[in-house]
């Protein structure tokens, strides 16, 4: 059947499926990259009330069997970060109780998988974050019930420093005590401002090169309890310049989502591993191109990541930070959750036209993995915008 989509430019044009569908399935050889995928939580709409105001209604079975998903097909899991909607739809509570769940489910798991949780200060309102005390307070907080749950750290970029302005020396007094007092190897969080304005001058300074200055200097003060630092700023040479000068043993996790391919790939001398939100949209093309890296199979590897890289741009184009919908909404195409609803009504950040393009580039990337499916639920999203087939 032929669909008559919406084009970027607002026009209409049929449109039929020619992507062929991956299978989902675990890995044939052990991955010589970490990979995190960082996943989104699905809500109860039955059980929503106030979804502006509130706290979000989460179906906790479907929010976990998609976690199951991603460990079936090698990928670890990055919890309670942005995808997430941390700060965007769910709160410190919701996300505490989501990764008390999700550890206890990878606990029972099969293939062992890695997760790591996101700490940040979420819980406290900014106006009560004045000072690096009270700041530090605020992520020792969430850093203490993160590893009762028996997950590895990562320390979210926090907003609360730029609201009040801070120079390295503040982010200096908070990272140097978090790091130091953690009970394992944590990950370290730069997110640039395209994914969170609230988040610009991270490190405190504008200047891209002085901050990478500075959080170079502050994990080679103690390199041993750095797993690895991940960076969002979309930027592939910075990331690769910036990786050459980690010590021995620090990773870097790529979170570029527009770069993602070349920079795992790496240039020869070195390389990023993964920590990113696109993986869990494109889990199938991601495990299986890094089971082809695995096998030095560089043709097929490229062949996997190249159409996943348009859909990516898409999905992450800016506003950057209303990427989480598009998450979402291939969940729901490829069966994964029976509704198209979010925290907050997130799903409402993007438009029509945009859900369609997603809808094109993930069929040639052969990530709609029921095309049947997907063409129902494209459909009654089409007709609720009055684009009738």
């Amino acid at each position: 059947m032929t669909l008559i989509l919406p084009t970027p430019e607002g026009a209409l044009q049929p449109y039929a499926l020619t992507g062929t569908p991956l299978v989902p399935r675990a890995p044939q050889v052990p991955l010589t990259r970490t990979a995190f995928a960082a996943a989104h939580v699905v809500s109860d709409p039955l059980a929503e009330r106030n979804p502006w105001t509130g706290r979000p209604a989460v179906d906790w079975d479907t929010t976990l069997s998609f976690r199951q998903e991603l460990w079936d097909q090698g990928l670890g899991l990055a919890e309670a970060m942005d995808t997430a909607q941390r700060g965007m739809g769910v709160d410190w509570d919701t996300a505490l109780e989501l990764i008390q769940r999700t550890m206890a489910a990878a606990r029972t798991h099969p293939l062992s998988p890695r997760v790591a949780c996101g700490a940040g200060t979420d819980h406290v309102a900014l106006g009560a974050l004045n000072t690096a005390g009270e700041i530090l307070s605020a992520y020792e907080h969430q850093a203490e019930a993160i590893e009762a749950a028996g997950g590895q750290l990562i320390l979210m970029a926090s907003r609360a420093f730029p609201t009040i302005g801070a120079g390295p020396d503040t982010y200096h007094d908070v990272y140097r005590t978090l790091i130091d007092g953690a009970s394992e190897p944590v990950i370290l969080h730069w997110l640039g401002d395209m994914f969170d304005p609230a988040l610009k001058g991270y490190w405190g300074s504008t200047d891209v090169a002085a901050a990478s200055d500075f959080v170079l200097s502050l994990i080679a003060e103690n390199p041993g309890k750095v797993d690895g630092i991940k960076i969002s700023l979309l930027d592939q040479a910075h990331e690769e310049s910036f990786r050459a000068r980690l010590p021995d043993g620090v990773r870097l996790y790529t979170g570029d989502d527009f770069n993602y391919a070349d920079l795992i790939a790496g240039d020869g001398t070195h390389f990023s591993h993964a920590l990113l939100g696109i993986f869990a949209a494109i889990a199938p093309a991601a495990s299986q191109a890094l089971e082809a890296l695995a096998m030095g199979d560089m043709g097929r590897y490229h062949a996997l990541f190249a159409p996943t890289v348009p859909l990516s741009r898409e999905i992450f184009r800016a506003p950057t930070q209303f990427y989480k919908a598009g998450i979402a909404f291939l969940a729901w195409l490829n069966g994964a959750q029976s509704h198209f609803v979010m925290p907050g009504g997130f799903q409402s950040s993007r438009d029509i036209c945009h859900y369609a393009q997603v809808f094109r580039l993930a069929d040639q990337a052969g990530l709609l993995l029921d095309p049947d499916l997907a063409k129902e639920r494209m459909i009654t999203l089409l007709t609720l915008h009055g684009v009738d087939q």
